[in-house]
């Protein structure tokens, strides 16, 4: 579904350096690593946002940049876009911030009521009462509300991919379990090819297909979560260790888990 091929970028200093990586059609990959080492850069590249330096994207076998920009809004229409701060806007109710994600000419095309129609399914797919958060402005709604308005906003146009940069910081326990298991829903319900950028390591671990560990701009390990908690080099027992340290520390607080969690709305 989308390739990542020998992609370099630099912001003064390298931040990737050549990076090869393929996603497979239909699963769920999870990005970690330490910050300032690329993953939300790499993310960025997948829609156009960053242009590499070198290298290329490609996504479903067409290039994100030699085609110009029609052939990079054609691409754009199939990828849905989670920003690590839901990036609402202010002064837009819950209804246009959703309705936000469908491009102006589908708009026009479908009417108001088909909108309206698109944008309750979009919510309640992310487990939240459309008609209670409907007429909401952002500074209405908890931090977790609002990132489930972010996530409905990216799925209402039915994309094939998902990227979510960083989507549970700062996130409480229960609210961060809440969305791991959402984009383990969604991506199975909906048959969405997801990347996940996060430094929740722990809970990559327990939703996600492949887990990459991106470290000096480089892809330093990918495979399967059993393989990276067993990986026995140095660098990837340092991530495993902490996260097995953080998921100990959560299972004797008692604090709820990814698979604990059904239908939290707060």
């Amino acid at each position: 579904m989308i390739e990542y091929i020998d992609v370099h970028k630099a912001f003064d200093v390298p931040v990737l350096s050549g990076v090869d990586l393929t996603v497979e059609t239909g699963e769920i990959l999870a990005i970690v690593g330490p910050s300032g080492t690329g993953k939300s850069v790499l993310l960025k590249t997948t829609i156009g946002l960053i242009v590499p330096d070198r290298g290329d994207v490609r996504i479903n076998g067409d290039s994100v940049y030699a085609g110009g920009p029609r052939k990079l809004q054609a691409v754009r229409q199939k990828v849905g876009y989670v920003f690590q701060y839901a990036a609402l806007f202010d002064s837009m109710n819950v209804f246009e911030n959703v309705a936000f994600g469908l491009p102006d000419d589908e708009v026009r095309a479908i009417g108001r009521r088909e909108v309206l129609r698109r944008v309750v399914d979009a919510l309640e797919s992310v487990n939240l009462d459309a008609h209670q958060v409907l007429a909401k402005l952002p500074a209405e709604l908890s931090g977790g509300m609002r990132k489930r308005v972010g996530l409905a906003r990216a799925i209402i146009r039915r994309p094939e991919i998902l990227l979510y940069d960083e989507p549970v910081t700062g996130l409480d326990p229960v609210n961060t379990a809440a969305i791991d298991q959402l984009i383990v829903a969604i991506a199975r319900r909906k048959s969405v090819t997801s990347v996940v950028v996060t430094h929740d390591i722990d809970g990559a671990l327990a939703f996600c297909d492949r887990i990459c560990l991106l470290h000096s701009g480089k892809l330093q390990f990918l495979g399967t979560p059993e393989a990276f908690r067993t990986n026995p080099n140095e660098l990837v027992r340092a991530f495993a260790d902490r996260a097995a340290a953080g998921a100990l520390a959560v299972r004797e607080s008692g604090r709820p888990q990814a698979g604990d969690i059904q239908g939290v709305h707060r």
